[in-house]
């Protein structure tokens, strides 16, 4: 009975994320340390370095990896389900809705007052950076090696690129930060999952890698291609949502499934949800001429790219665990999580911070956003709020 509390209670809290974590994953994991390591504290701040070192190792969306995990040491298998589950439900039903008005009216929606939630997610971002920062960073050591990974990561904007920053950062920690390695965290992970699962979750994960192929190609139905493709779209690919989509693109528009003009409108929404960026497969599933369409074909496509995220980390825990607590990775996991910090810098300027802040009027936002939520210690879900309200009342009286 009380594993289920728990579960419920997981399930709360990212349903709650889900609906209030704008920005795109980089800032997803600023919302996931202010709820979950700042406010109530179910992992520390090096045990939440540590998974969001891991999870730059997978392909796949990070924040969604991250919060997978969190679940799973929270309440076990079914406290990961319920971690995505959460998560993904708003921006899903929200990208389906649109879907369905799409197909209903044209793509009509006017996102322009989203703006201001776009401006909360930049001070998200810094706010992450700040605190992150001041853990990982705390000697010229690494505050060198954090700025050396961000000069690199803008140097070299590929997803290649960032695991050979990540890659980088833990060889150095290795070799020149080992006399340095501390204790592991203070709150170990607590797994209820063994390594017998983890080696079923990798055969499952290769077995429908290469067999969903094969049988798209053996048995011509529809659906076994949409789900192949989705699936492999979600096994591959590293960096996360932007760059899975343009994979998605060429899967899905030359043979005819959906036009990109339909593409491009669900793209631009799924900018303007808050949670994971791959629930786009759920708006592409709806539209899609294969069948089953509609609400089913969502959810099908929704499941088929999320699944080897899941697979992933359930794969990968119960290896990672032990493998933390020595010395020699604990050096490297302090060098890998200053080139995390370095990342995030990069990933503030570009694509965050260019692709939000234009005007005087955004950066007094943005000011004003980072101020309540570094300083005044509000709740991001407030501050998301004020935000939008904030950008209503500016195009109402423009700043000139």
């Amino acid at each position: 009975m009380k594993q289920w509390h728990t579960v419920a209670e997981v399930l709360g809290v990212f349903l709650r994320l889900g609906l209030t974590s704008f920005g795109g994953p980089i800032a997803h994991l600023g919302y996931f340390r202010h709820e979950l390591v700042t406010r109530r504290h179910w992992l520390d701040e090096k045990a939440y370095g540590d998974l969001i070192a891991l999870c730059q190792f997978l392909p796949g969306p990070i924040s969604s990896q991250v919060g997978i995990a969190i679940g799973i040491l929270r309440a076990g298998l079914w406290g990961g389900l319920a971690a995505w589950i959460g998560f993904t439900l708003p921006s899903a039903v929200a990208l389906i809705l649109f879907a369905y008005g799409v197909a209903a009216f044209g793509n009509t929606v006017d996102t322009g007052w989203l703006h201001g939630l776009k401006v909360v997610a930049v001070a998200v971002v810094a706010q992450a950076i700040w605190g992150m920062a001041k853990t990982f960073c705390p000697d010229r050591r690494r505050i060198t090696l954090a700025l050396l990974a961000a000069i690199s990561t803008l140097a070299w904007p590929t997803s290649w690129g960032q695991i050979a920053v990540i890659a980088g950062g833990g060889l150095i920690g290795w070799t020149s930060l080992s006399a340095e390695a501390g204790k592991p965290s203070s709150l170990p992970f607590q797994l209820t999952i063994g390594r017998q699962l983890a080696v079923s979750a990798w055969a499952v994960f290769f077995g429908l890698l290469v067999l969903s192929p094969i049988l798209a190609r053996l048995v011509p139905i529809p659906l076994l291609a949409v789900i192949n493709s989705f699936y492999r779209a979600g096994s591959l690919v590293f960096g996360g949502g932007h760059v899975v989509l343009p994979l998605l693109q060429a899967q899905v528009v030359p043979p005819g499934w959906i036009s990109n003009n339909l593409f491009l409108a669900g793209y631009g929404a799924a900018q303007a949800v808050p949670g994971p960026l791959l629930t786009f497969s759920a708006y592409l599933g709806t539209l899609m001429t294969p069948k089953p369409n509609g609400w089913l074909g969502g959810v099908i496509c929704l499941v088929a790219i999320f699944l080897p995220s899941f697979l992933f980390v359930v794969g990968t825990l119960p290896f990672w665990e032990s493998l933390r607590t020595k010395v020699a990775m604990q050096a490297t996991l302090k060098g890998v999580n200053a080139a995390v910090v370095g990342l995030l810098l990069a990933a503030l300027y570009h694509p965050v911070w260019t692709s939000t802040i234009f005007s005087p009027s955004d950066f007094g936002l943005l000011l004003a956003a980072f101020g309540l939520l570094v300083f005044w210690k509000m709740p991001p879900w407030l501050v998301v709020v004020l935000s939008a309200l904030g950008t209503i009342a500016m195009n109402a009286f423009p700043y000139r």
